[in-house]
C-alpha cells in the first residue's frame, strides 16, 4: 500500500457480558497497542447517558492514554462545546499538552452526544448550541495563548499553564455547517463518515475546501474522515463479526439502544423495511478480510483527496476489534 496514515477513533463501547468499567480499560490498552502498531493518532469520543457508549469524559481518558505513550497524537471527536465554558475546556487541554507536548488534539463539536434531557442537565442554556461559533473561537484564543480583543469580557484572562506548544483545534462535523466553520477559523476537519454512511462527504469537503481562509495555524486546508471499518482473516470472519453491528444499528433505528451482542445471538426476524437497511448498509460496509479492507479505505481516500482515514470499529470481543486494527496496520505497512 501507499503513504496513506492510519488513525483510531474509540468510543468505549459497551458488550453483553463484560462489565463497563472493563471497555474504559480496553481503551487504554488499544491506545498502547495503536503506538506500537504505527497509527498516526489515536482518538476518543464524549456521549451521555448512552447505553452503547461509556466513553463520557474524554479528557480523563486522554490523561491516562498520555501517562501510558510517548509519540503518537492523543485527541477528543469531541469535546461537545455547547455543554461547558470556552475557558475551563481550554484549561483542561492546555494542561493535557503539558503531560503530552505537542501530541494533543481537541476536536469540538456541536452535536450533545445525548439525549435532549440528558443536555439540558449538562447545560441548562437550551439555546447553548446558538453561541457555538463564538464559543470555538474563543476557545482558539485561549488555546493558542492569544489575547482575546479589548471588548470581550475575557480580555485579560488566560489559560494555563502556557508552554512552548499548544493543542491543535479541529472541527468535527457531519453536515456542511462543520465544514463552513472549520473553513471560516481556518481549522483542520473532521467529517464523521460513520455517523451518515458517508453521505454528505463529497459536499462538505468541496465546501471546506473552497471556502477555507488561512490561519496562523494552518495555512492550506487539512480534513481527515471517520470512517467504520472492520477486518478479520478472511471475508467470511468478517461479515461473521459484522452481525453484532448490523444488529445494534437495526435495533437503534428503532429506539432500541443496547450493549452490543455477540455474532451468535445478534441474529433476529427483521421486517422487509430493516433487510432494505441492512442490505444498503452492507453494500457500503467497509469489512472483509484485510486485504478487503485495506482497498476499500484506499479507494475512498484517492477519491476523497485525503492522505489520512481515522477508523472505527466496534465488535463484541475486544480480541478481534485489536485484531482488526493490527491486520489494517500490517496490510499498510505502518511503522511506528
Amino acid at each position: 500500500m501507499n503513504t496513506l496514515r492510519l488513525s483510531i477513533l474509540d468510543q468505549s463501547v459497551a458488550v453483553a457480558g463484560r462489565a463497563q468499567d472493563e471497555a474504559i480499560r480496553q481503551t487504554l490498552a488499544l491506545a498502547q497497542q495503536a503506538e506500537g502498531w504505527g497509527y498516526s493518532r489515536f482518538w476518543v469520543s464524549e456521549h451521555h447517558s448512552h447505553p452503547s457508549i461509556v466513553g463520557t469524559a474524554p479528557e480523563m481518558l486522554m490523561a491516562a492514554i498520555a501517562a501510558r505513550t510517548h509519540k503518537i497524537r492523543i485527541g477528543s471527536a469531541g469535546v461537545m462545546l455547547p455543554h461547558y465554558a470556552a475557558l475551563k475546556v481550554a484549561e483542561q487541554f492546555r494542561v493535557l499538552d503539558a503531560l503530552a507536548p505537542g501530541r494533543i488534539d481537541l476536536g469540538v463539536g456541536r452535536a450533545p452526544g445525548s439525549d435532549g434531557k440528558t443536555a439540558q442537565l449538562l447545560n441548562p442554556d437550551r439555546y447553548a448550541s446558538e453561541n457555538f461559533p463564538q464559543q470555538v473561537m474563543e476557545l482558539q484564543a485561549w488555546v493558542q495563548g492569544e489575547p482575546l480583543p479589548a471588548s470581550h469580557p475575557g480580555h485579560g484572562v488566560f489559560a494555563y499553564p502556557q508552554s512552548a506548544t499548544s493543542p491543535d483545534l479541529w472541527m468535527l462535523g457531519s453536515s456542511d455547517y462543520g465544514a463552513q466553520l472549520a473553513a471560516h477559523l481556518g481549522l483542520p476537519y473532521a467529517f464523521a463518515w460513520f455517523i451518515t454512511d458517508g453521505q454528505g462527504v463529497e459536499q462538505a469537503l468541496q465546501i471546506y475546501r473552497e471556502t477555507f481562509k488561512p490561519s496562523a495555524r494552518l495555512d492550506k486546508p487539512l480534513a481527515t474522515v471517520c470512517v467504520w471499518a472492520l477486518a478479520a482473516e478472511t471475508d467470511a470472519q468478517a461479515w461473521h463479526l459484522f452481525e453484532s453491528r448490523a444488529r445494534w444499528r437495526m435495533d437503534r433505528n428503532i429506539g432500541r439502544i443496547g450493549p452490543m451482542l455477540p455474532p451468535e445471538q445478534a441474529l433476529r426476524e427483521y421486517s422487509a423495511q430493516e433487510h432494505m437497511a441492512l442490505k444498503a448498509m452492507k453494500a457500503n460496509a467497509l469489512v472483509g478480510s484485510a486485504k478487503t479492507v485495506a482497498h476499500k479505505l484506499q479507494d475512498l481516500a484517492d477519491r476523497l483527496g485525503l492522505e489520512e482515514l481515522v477508523v472505527i470499529t466496534w465488535t463484541h470481543d475486544p480480541q478481534a476489534q485489536v485484531h482488526s486494527y493490527s491486520l489494517l496496520a500490517q496490510e499498510f505497512n505502518l511503522k511506528p
